[in-house]
């Protein structure tokens, strides 16, 4: 019997030298084998791999002629393998017979003392590298997978973190890994040095970095705790504020990060040299302009005589480059030159174009889209394939993907063309969210008993892009079934199609105000005409039967409302002499209305979700010049946005609303706007603003004004993300209308003013609102002018 084998003892790479060696100097047990022809192979000590993996392993085959060098080159072929930690190679006879020792297999992964980390996150992770359930067990891996799980912790400021690794055999040939986390102290920043700062001061450095020593948001934000990505980024932006403010030649020299010997404490010391300030002598722009000189020196921000500014340097270069990438040129290099003058503390630029080639649009690609169809977003496309290139276009194209609010993320990538100096492709990632609202509620009152409502409302109906709604409730108070169907592209040319079909009843909102109910039946059809990229007119029509039932008795609480009796005579004279003779009773009138709308809007905002730039408009006009109900209604809106500092937000809202009968009728009670809540005046009680009953219950007004502003910041430790933010805000507003006496009150007299912080956030079934308001001068007295307030509100969907 020959043996060739190599003994698990040694370590790998030895081993497989002493193999080759074996191989070539053996005799007796080393001996060398003289070649012969296979006539078998046996595969001994496999647990389980599959035979056939070993075979496929040798680099002989029964029929085959067998040498040392094919032994030698059998046993590499297995240990490189991973899965064995001895093989040997005898031979009996003409019989070939491998020998294996199976390294063990993992039976688990387990944490213990892991409260930083999700342990579910850590399985995922350490699998990845090699260590996991039912993988090949290999120490280096499993070191290896110590020292990331250290790495992570010490990224978070975990200093005086310790972690024991167990390996316990098992039956079977398995081993269980533990890894025994002892987490220790968050290590949180001790002090912040800043040395050779002599224009600014230490405190108002540390104000442009994102570390922290702790502070009230520190236990959220962790900005206490140390990190070295966080720490390079910090650098950055203290070179960013000192070349803002002049300080051209500004360098940071050394930093120093020291922990105390507890490993509780962590200083830094940053060591810089600020330079001295300088102004701008002269900028000038050169190059290949395409005749276009003029026009883009009107881009450059930074002028002569300014202080320098880095942060406007770099925007007239991007503009510039912007420009030219709307002529095609998407490559065009925009290079500032400095020269500056020490002596005069002075600096001037050239500024140098070089368009480079004219490229066009080969591809566009969509990717990301699992439920909405190509042709949803491609339809939005503003930029062409097989046409010049275009930034503006380009841009333009992003901003109406994303106010479509089918998705969460939209970004746009223009990649070269392999091969290709003058082409690129447009590839358009997209992440989806969900469109569809399903909302299911069921309530009990003593008042109203059992009360169920439903809504369905799919904004992407089957990812074709159309809008489907449906809106049923029970309440006793508003009774609804409304169903409605909107195509955003009715035409090719993107003229939008809205149906809606209707029944609503509205009872009072007491038992104290009166027995009364508006009980309207209609449907409607409105078209959307776009005239251009941001500016839309819609044209509707519809036809509504509102029927008005009252009651007046002998002086009982059931008795309607003054005005509403008025209203029901002048609806149908023939009731008036039993109202006048105080006959009571029940009352009806009916009034059809044949409402005609018209109505412009314009959205320019970045997104329609979170918006942080851009104007929202609209306004509308409703008349109704024929059937029971004569009037007309106009309304409009304007919302601004504009960014500040530090990723914050200043959002304007103004409504005004306003109404007036034709006829005899007077305004239609029932298209009365109300105020009070989030939407309109925070602080005070939903739909509480304006005209009240007796006992202050609201009636609502024909015109109405409401003025919002908000300060919003993003929320501490969330970063860059929109969907979670906190705003201060303030308000104004008020409904204006006849009192219950039937007396006119001024428009835009008397408004109410609130004011307060709240939180906004898109939750994964809706955008979720949140405000804690007080109201600043809330009239006070009797019932019947008392104003209602509520310091905290909420609302689930959508508001400003």
């Amino acid at each position: 019997m020959k043996l060739y084998s190599e003994r698990y003892s040694l370590p790998i790479f030895p081993r497989r030298l002493v193999a080759i060696a074996a191989f070539a100097l053996c005799s007796g047990y080393a001996q060398a084998a003289e070649p012969f022809t296979v006539k078998d192979i046996r595969v001994e000590g496999i647990q389980r791999t599959e035979a056939g993996t070993v075979f496929s392993y040798l680099p002989v085959r029964v029929g085959e002629t067998f040498t040392d060098e094919k032994g030698a080159d059998a046993i590499k072929a297995l240990y490189a393998t991973g899965f064995f930690k001895d093989v040997r190679i005898e031979v009996e006879g003409d019989v070939l017979v491998v020998f294996v020792e199976e390294r063990p297999a993992i039976a688990s992964v387990e944490f213990t003392g892991t409260k930083e980390f999700d342990k579910d996150q850590l399985t995922k992770a350490l699998k990845e590298i090699g260590v996991g359930e039912s993988r090949i067990y290999d120490k280096a891996l499993v070191d290896r997978a110590e020292q990331e799980l250290k790495r992570q912790y010490l990224s978070r400021g975990l200093y005086a973190v310790t972690i024991t690794t167990t390996v316990t055999p098992l039956e079977r040939n398995r081993v269980s890994v533990t890894f025994a986390v002892d987490e220790g102290d968050v290590s949180k920043i001790k002090s912040i040095n800043i040395i050779g700062s002599k224009a600014y001061s230490e405190k108002e450095l540390i104000k442009n970095m994102s570390l922290r020593t702790p502070g009230w948001f520190t236990w959220y934000s962790k900005a206490d705790q140390y990190s070295k990505q966080k720490l390079a980024g910090d650098i950055e932006k203290l070179k960013s504020f000192y070349q803002n403010n002049g300080y051209i030649e500004m360098r940071v020299d050394s930093t120093q990060v020291s922990i105390s010997p507890d490993k509780k404490d962590i200083f830094i010391t940053v060591n810089i040299t600020e330079g001295e300030k300088y102004k701008v002598s002269d900028v000038k722009i050169e190059g290949e302009t395409l005749g276009r000189k003029d026009e883009l020196a009107s881009l450059i921000q930074i002028k002569k005589g300014d202080v320098y500014s880095g942060e406007k340097l770099t925007a007239s270069t991007k503009a510039i480059s912007d420009r030219m990438g709307n002529f095609g040129y998407a490559f065009a290099n925009v290079n500032a030159n400095p020269q500056i003058d020490r002596e005069k503390k002075e600096v001037a630029f050239t500024i140098f174009v070089d368009p480079g080639k004219r490229v066009y649009v080969r591809n566009i690609n969509i990717g990301g889209n699992t439920k909405t169809r190509d042709e949803v977003i491609r339809r939005e496309m503003r930029q062409y394939e097989n046409s010049w290139y275009d930034g503006e276009k380009i841009k333009l194209s992003r901003d109406r993907i994303d106010r479509l609010d089918y998705f969460t993320e939209v970004t746009i990538e223009t990649p070269d063309v392999q091969g290709s100096t003058d082409q690129v492709d447009i590839n358009v990632g997209v992440k989806e969210k969900p469109t569809g609202n399903i909302m299911l509620g069921a309530g009990f009152s003593s008042y109203e008993k059992l009360t169920l409502s439903g809504s369905i409302n799919q904004a992407n109906a089957f990812g074709s892009g159309n809008t489907i709604g449906i809106d049923v409730n029970t309440s006793r108070l508003n009774r609804t079934i409304a169903v409605s169907s909107t195509n955003p592209y009715f035409t090719e040319d993107g003229v939008s199609r809205t149906y809606e079909v209707f029944t609503r009843t509205t009872r009072p909102p007491t038992v104290y105000v009166g027995d009364y109910r508006f009980r309207s039946t209609g449907a409607k059809v409105n078209f959307g005409v776009p005239f251009s990229e941001v500016d839309r007119v819609f044209f509707g029509a519809g036809i509504e039967r509102t029927e008005v039932e009252v009651y007046q008795g002998l002086g009982s609480n059931r008795d309607s409302p003054a005005r509403f009796l008025s209203y029901v005579k002048r609806m149908d004279p023939s009731l008036a002499s039993d109202i006048d003779n105080g006959v009571a009773g029940t009352y009806s009138a009916s009034a059809l209305g044949i409402p005609l709308t018209i109505a412009w809007q314009r959205d320019s905002r970045d997104s329609a979700l979170v918006p942080t730039r851009g104007r929202y408009q609209r306004a509308n006009f409703e008349v109704s010049p024929a059937g029971d109900s004569k009037y007309y209604r106009a309304t409009y809106q304007h919302q601004y946005f504009m960014p500040l500092f530090s990723a914050t937000t200043l959002a304007l809202n103004s409504e005004v609303n306003y109404g007036k009968g034709i006829g005899d009728k007077g305004y239609p009670i029932f298209k009365n706007f109300y105020g009070g809540g989030i939407g309109s005046v925070r602080g005070y009680e939903s739909a509480s603003l304006g005209p009240k009953e007796a006992n202050g219950d609201p009636l609502g007004g024909s015109s109405r004004i409401v003025l919002n502003a908000e300060w919003q910041f993003p929320f501490p430790g969330s970063g860059t993300d929109r969907t979670l933010r906190w705003f201060f805000f303030t308000d104004a507003g008020n409904v204006y209308g006849q009192d219950r006496f039937g007396r006119e009150q001024s428009f835009g007299s008397d408004l109410k003013y609130s004011a307060g912080i709240g939180l906004s956030w898109v939750s994964p079934i809706g955008p979720l609102k949140l405000s804690f308001g007080k109201p600043l001068n809330p009239t006070k007295g009797d019932a019947d002018v008392r104003d209602r307030t509520q310091a905290f509100q909420f609302q689930l969907g959508t508001g400003f």
